[in-house]
């Protein structure tokens, strides 16, 4: 029996954290078992998720099932979108030069984690910053 070859990757946005089984098939787009048309409220950050494969051609090629947690919808867009980039340099096999995946993906900025997270908040305060209203009298 034939096994199936699988590329596997994790990333990471905000509070999300997600991570991508990606597989030769025909560009189906899984998100914990639902489709990600379905998944996604807004058409945007399902084109915005799908920006590492359109960078590279590979919008049909692969079978995609992803498994995210925490944050929102675009905390978690982020988040499969840097899996997916990371999934794709591991099928390239890391290559290096001119035509490989990760330089593509390196010069549309897909390969940097964002590291941008909330700030926490400090006593005395409202919020992280936000301090009460001053009155003079």
């Amino acid at each position: 029996m034939a096994t199936k070859q699988v590329w596997s990757a994790s990333g990471r946005r905000k509070r999300s954290s997600a991570q991508v089984r990606m597989t030769l098939g025909s560009g189906k787009i899984t998100v914990n078992g639902v489709d990600v048309n379905e998944y996604m409220p807004y058409q945007t950050l399902v084109m915005d998720l799908k920006q590492p494969l359109v960078a590279t051609g590979n919008e049909d090629k692969f079978d995609i099932d992803v498994t995210v947690k925490g944050g929102g919808f675009s905390g978690q867009t982020g988040a499969i979108r840097l899996g997916i980039a990371r999934a794709l340099m591991a099928f390239d096999g890391n290559k290096t030069g001119e035509g490989s995946y990760r330089k593509i993906l390196k010069v549309e900025g897909f390969v940097t984690r964002d590291p941008r997270v909330k700030e926490r908040k400090k006593y005395g305060l409202k919020k992280a910053r936000r301090a009460p209203q001053f009155s003079k009298r």
